[in-house]
């Protein structure tokens, strides 16, 4: 028998808990706020919510072209009322972290509400009590980053744990960041019917995903209505109705409200980290080691305060290993090479394995195949005309070593390129392995088809 405490509730931190139960441990979870964490609370849940809820408007404003239309024969035409909307939000966040809570509850998991403390000798301190265990686990989590000159005061100028109290559409939304988060919302809310000015600090959104699915998506961006503006944002000022964003350039962005997407800190300050001997990075993250292991002994960290990769899935797998290698279980190190990830746009990107740039830099022998989703049977039922699949295949051993989705629920038919490159499956298993007809997944299969017998073209694309 194992003591185990947890210090914050998130992806990390309760499934941690829930491994080192079925363990046999005895789990003490420490929170401040809420069961889920940012994942649930203020990030993943409910940002995903808005964004299906833009979706469905786009759907039903395309009712037509299927041959659905209103009984008096006009356009269909929808509006939305966002007070509903982020109603339905808080509700949901609300029911799914007292889902986590029970789950936790019914596992025999110890709850503890208030803000914790690491001090030495594997210990936390909260509320008064000091709760010890043989392994600790650091779930801290982060939050938006604030620049002095642009702070959101949670009217006009927004982070994005401030839209869900919204009661009203902004007029004309500027948004300050191009990478995932700011161009989910500038999407989103472009989608729900707020004029959207978004600011990129390069030529193009989503610089770090796959170049031909950023471009596409920028593409998408503009064909909708978006206004894409060039620079970085110096300072955001505010009247009684407007912003002003203000570029290093000295050119000015108006808007009625402003969003600041510009990337998140840790929360590892003022919780006794370096007292308790835990090593922080040049950057303020708890640096770890691949079974989540911290410079500290019996204390490990998960999630977004490690900065090793912000996504939920990540922060889960480092909670389960922790553990795994703290009670004595098997252990797998993290592999981040075998994560998946998605931007939910709309297309989404969804990506796994390597992408082009990493083959290309690593020197690696590999033939790429893409075929445009337009042209599946299931696409065209769906009147799905975006996006594409594409496979990375190793030309000397067939591996797929990679692969990038964009298209309507990408985030799902990734999966299955998802266990191709766990498992290390060649193109030829992918494209033998039955699909249904018709089926989006169909034309991953056909991509794979593609790749057969690239060993003997020789070496491709390095």
């Amino acid at each position: 028998m194992h003591d185990v405490v947890i210090l914050g509730g998130g992806p990390g931190g309760y499934e941690a808990a829930l491994v080192a139960r079925k363990a046999g441990a005895d789990v003490t979870l420490v929170e401040r706020h809420g069961l889920g964490g940012n994942a649930v609370l203020t990030d993943v849940v409910p940002s995903k919510t808005v964004i299906a809820t833009a979706e469905w408007r786009t759907i039903a404003e395309r009712a037509p072209e299927l041959g659905i239309v209103a009984e008096d024969g006009a356009p269909v035409r929808t509006r939305v009322d966002l007070a509903a909307v982020n109603a339905r939000v808080r509700a949901l966040v609300a029911r799914q972290s007292e889902d986590i809570e029970a789950r936790l509850s019914s596992e025999g998991v110890r709850l503890v509400r208030g803000a914790g403390r690491l001090t030495a000798e594997r210990a936390v301190e909260v509320e008064g009590e000091t709760i010890t265990g043989d392994a600790v686990l650091l779930a801290l989590g982060a939050r938006p980053r604030v620049l002095a000159s642009a702070a959101p005061d949670g009217e006009r100028i927004l982070s994005w744990t401030d839209l869900y109290a919204l009661e009203k559409l902004p007029e004309h939304l500027v948004v300050v960041g191009s990478g995932v988060t700011g161009a989910e919302f500038a999407e989103a809310y472009a989608l729900l019917g707020s004029r959207v000015t978004l600011i990129a600090s390069g030529d193009r959104v989503l610089p770090r995903e796959d170049p031909e699915a950023s471009a596409m998506i920028t593409a998408v961006f503009r064909e909708r209505g978006m206004e894409l503006v060039g620079g970085r944002a110096a300072a955001v000022s505010r009247t009684d109705d407007a912003v002003v964003v203000t570029l290093e350039d000295g050119r000015e962005v108006r808007g009625s409200h402003c969003l600041m997407a510009v990337g998140s800190v840790p929360n590892t300050d003022g919780v006794g980290l370096e007292e308790a001997g835990v090593r922080l990075d040049e950057r303020g993250y708890i640096a770890v080691d691949k079974v989540s292991r911290t410079s500290a002994q019996g204390v490990y960290a998960a999630g977004d305060c490690t900065g090793v990769l912000p996504l939920a899935s990540v922060a889960a797998a480092q909670g389960r290993i922790a553990m795994a290698h703290a009670l004595g279980d098997a252990v797998r190190p993290l592999h981040l090479g075998h994560m998946a990830s998605t931007v939910f746009t709309a297309p989404e990107i969804a990506t796994v394995g390597a992408s082009e740039a990493d083959l290309k830099a690593r020197g690696i022998f590999y033939r790429v195949e893409r075929l445009d989703l337009a042209r599946n049977p299931r696409a065209k039922m769906l009147g799905i005309d975006q996006g594409f699949v594409k496979v990375f295949g190793h030309t000397v051993t067939g591996h797929v070593l990679g692969a990038v989705i964009v298209g309507s629920r990408a985030s799902e038919h990734i999966y299955a390129l998802s266990l191709a490159v766990a498992n290390r499956l060649t193109v030829d298993q992918v494209a033998d392995t039955f699909t249904v007809y018709p089926s989006l997944s169909g034309t991953s299969s056909e991509v794979a088809r593609r790749l057969h017998g690239m060993r003997e073209d020789g070496p491709h694309g390095t």
